[in-house]
């Protein structure tokens, strides 16, 4: 069986839900999960700057990350396990600011995400994981920045039961020290 490229458009403008290239056969699956042919000829411009994967314990909460310059566009994909995934609009004249979008991804390759620029991403990892990073600008930790994932005014309604409840959330040191997203605003005013 063979599965083709899909691109689905979500209500954030520019964040897309993809459906991978796949094909199945008697010794298992063959997956594609970027073509720069195949994202251009669906009008998106993604070239590779960096590739990178994060292996994460079941609970660990890799928060609402994003960089305040040099936006950092990446093409995420859950390569094994399975986590709750939310990208978050900062955009202040989108029509979806403040507002996120959640998605499942788990390690079958049937699904990916392509986060625009301007946007928080963060994820909630359900059971042992491995995500995959296609980024199209660079990693400066310089501009590394990020939102508290609990942040009281998003309301994000991370699915916690499935880890143990919020006394089971592993989070780094950094992610702890994270601003509200009103502090984003009286600093940023959003992007």
């Amino acid at each position: 069986m063979i599965q083709k490229f899909e691109f689905k458009p979500t209500i954030i403008e520019g964040l897309l839900e993809i459906t991978p290239f796949k094909a199945d056969d008697v010794r298992g699956s063959f997956i594609k999960d970027y073509s720069k042919e195949v994202f251009e000829v669906n009008g998106l411009d993604h070239n590779l700057a960096e590739v990178f994967y994060t292996v994460s314990h079941k609970g660990v909460v890799r928060a609402l990350h994003f960089q305040r310059e040099f936006q950092q566009p990446k093409l995420v994909r859950c390569i094994s396990g399975c986590v709750y995934d939310v990208v978050v609009d900062l955009r202040k004249n989108s029509p979806t600011f403040k507002k996120f979008v959640s998605f499942l991804l788990k390690g079958d390759g049937k699904t990916e995400i392509l986060v625009p620029a301007g946007c928080a991403h963060g994820y909630l990892v359900l059971e042992p994981s491995i995500v995959s990073y296609k980024c199209s600008e660079k990693f400066y930790g310089e501009f590394d920045d990020g939102i508290l994932w609990d942040d009281p005014d998003l309301q994000i309604p991370w699915p916690l039961e499935k880890v143990g409840g919020k006394e089971n959330v592993i989070l780094s040191d950094k992610d702890k020290q994270l601003q509200t997203f009103q502090e984003f605003m009286s600093v940023y005013g959003g992007f």
